[in-house]
């Protein structure tokens, strides 16, 4: 197979295996990929697990046709992607291994008898190797998933050889959906290591990537933008789709029956998904990938023996060696005298950061009380509250509470200019009565939204929690909706004044009419009415404080002389700042920056 016209994919598929590194069931097998790129000089890219000794060396031979290789790049030594380094040194002797000095220690302890005196090329952080027209271009990813892993860039083609990365579980000649079985293999082998793969997708996005070529699973050449944006929700730990996952365990059924109960009470009140896992009889590693899959999460077992049912201590230490963070997690215990599950269960996770607790916690003694019921619909309506407010049907149109959620905060105006949507960040939105409610909002009349807002007399104000990621600052306040579509790729909703409000990120929105507008100078300040007010959550406002100390990445200034933009991080390298400059991310004036240092 021909990945271009001098790459050629030379790995294996392996239906033998039923348990992948021992743990994970694969059904559909697995592929260790392997390529050779053809050039004045040859590289072959890594080697096969042992099973597969002849057969690769078989397609390795083919892809050759009859040349010689001279370079071996190895990128990663676990075994099932080295395990043939000396097999292929002794069929061609010639040949000289290229790695980094941790892999060629990792060499050393796998292969202790294999002398590579004279045939080896340890390569650096960002060096490269010229096989011709061809330059290979070699970046370190430590522990992604091991401490040696690099991946390597080819800038003539524009293929990245990313290791481990962007690899999933089965066999190439198998078809199947690829976000499932990529997410639960990166949830289950690379997912502890979240850090470390949001540094390397940041060295990726320098790159221009046009093919990506991992070490197991397919070679992506087709809307690569969608297996980025994966691998980013996935290693920054976000949400990547809207639901509860309700994780079980029972012993004689009524553990269940009440896992089964919120179930059902939670598709009634609009819940977009429920995931029930039987943690005794699924997949671990399925299970374990759905609470990393969905914002929310029922943790629901018996105490047994003084502590609790040992498949739910299993799951829990599952989520914990990943670094669960960052959801929602209600309590569901079970115990016929001195139920202690609860209680285990949140302390196994009180390490875990960002965990927003359900208020209730449903206490089973034996079976289900009626007393029980009402706390199981208690929890779902805790669980339901921001998919209710985005219901037409059935939400709180008049929560005037909403108004509580205003603050010195973070919030998205939405607008739309009559051909489509727009957004805004801004920071100034003030109640000033309550009979009736009124809202005023100050908006820069340099913003397209201000003209927009003037013209069509509404408007939508969206106030951010803390959830919200830099990405929604990026879209929203660093570009101008007058050149840009900022909604192309977001999911929306719409409130009674057709306008968007968005459906995460925010804890309440309200829809406001222009009543009044005030002559600011520089700014315009829109005195409105509240037309339509709903709360999504409980989740604290997004504040300006917060924003800078935990949202906003912080500039990388070592080294640099000049002046960084307090709003984007954007630095300017020079000795004066211009009176008149304008930050070209957020268009800040120079009022916004900061000397560095």
């Amino acid at each position: 197979m021909y990945i271009t016209d001098d790459i050629i994919y030379a790995g294996v598929n392996d239906h033998q295996v039923d348990l992948f590194e021992g743990q994970y069931q694969v059904p559909n097998g697995m592929a260790y990929n392997s390529y050779v790129i053809k050039d004045e000089k040859i590289a072959v890219m890594d080697t096969v697990d042992g099973k597969f000794t002849h057969e690769w060396l078989d397609n390795v031979e083919k892809a050759l046709a009859g040349r010689k290789p001279d370079y071996l790049v190895v990128q990663h030594m676990e075994p099932d992607h080295s395990a043939n380094i000396q097999n292929f040194m002794k069929a061609y002797p010639e040949a000289v291994i290229v790695a980094n000095a941790k892999t060629f220690c990792m060499v050393g302890n796998f292969f202790r008898s294999m002398d590579l005196e004279s045939r080896t090329l340890e390569v650096k952080n960002g060096d490269s190797l010229s096989l011709g027209k061809h330059v290979l271009n070699f970046v370190f990813a430590p522990m992604v998933h091991w401490p040696e892993v690099m991946v390597t860039y080819d800038s003539t083609d524009k293929v990245l050889f990313s290791a481990d990365g962007f690899g999933k579980f089965g066999a190439l000649d198998v078809e199947e959906d690829w976000d499932d079985e990529a997410r639960r293999y990166y949830i289950g082998i690379v997912g502890k290591y979240g850090a470390q793969v949001q540094n390397l997708l940041k060295a990726a996005s320098a790159l221009d990537i046009q093919t990506i070529c991992p070490l197991h699973g397919p070679v992506l050449k087709e809307n690569l933008g969608h297996y980025l944006e994966k691998y980013h929700t996935w290693s920054s730990y976000g949400v990547e789709d809207d639901g509860v996952v309700i994780a079980y365990t029972s012993v004689y059924g009524n553990t269940k029956k009440a896992a089964e109960t919120l179930a059902a009470k939670l598709t009634e009140k609009g819940c977009p998904r429920v995931v029930l896992c039987d943690l005794a009889r699924m997949d671990m590693s399925k299970a374990v990938e759905n609470a990393f899959r969905y914002g929310k999460l029922v943790l629901a077992t018996t105490t047994y023996n003084a502590d609790i049912f040992p498949f739910m201590r299993e799951f829990i230490d599952h989520l914990t060696e990943r670094g669960f963070k960052k959801r929602t997690v209600g309590l569901m215990e079970n115990g016929s005298w001195a139920p202690m599950a609860a209680k285990i269960m949140k302390g196994m996770l009180e390490g875990s950061k960002d965990i927003t607790w359900l208020n209730t916690t449903v206490k089973i003694t034996s079976s289900l009380s009626e007393d029980n019921l009402k706390e199981i619909d208690t929890m779902a309506e805790e669980l339901c509250r921001e998919y209710i407010a985005r219901s037409d049907e059935k939400a709180n149109k008049h929560d005037m509470t909403a108004l509580f959620k205003i603050g010195y905060g973070l919030y998205v105006v939405t607008s739309n200019d009559g051909t489509r949507d727009n957004g805004l960040i801004v920071n100034t939105v003030s109640q000033l009565t309550d009979n009736p409610f009124r809202v005023a909002v100050n908006i820069n009349k340099a913003n397209y939204s201000h003209h927009v807002i003037k013209k069509t007399g509404i408007l939508n104000v969206n106030c951010l929690s803390v959830e919200a990621p830099f990405e929604v600052f990026q879209n929203f306040g660093f570009q101008s909706g007058r050149n840009v579509d900022k909604f192309e790729s977001w999911e929306t909703c719409r409130s009674d004044n057709g306008l968007v409000f968005l459906p995460k990120y925010i804890n309440a929105f309200m829809s406001l009419k222009v009543e009044q507008y005030v002559d600011l100078d520089t700014h315009g300040m829109f005195i409105c009415t509240v037309t339509e007010a709903r709360v999504m959550s409980d989740k604290e406002t997004m504040t300006y404080t917060y924003y800078q100390k935990n949202v906003k990445p912080k500039p990388e200034t070592d080294g640099k002389k000049g002046f960084v933009c307090k709003i984007c991080g954007y630095i300017y390298e020079g000795d004066t700042l211009p009176d008149d400059y304008i930050c070209p991310l957020c268009k800040h004036g120079a009022a916004d920056f900061e000397p560095i240092g």
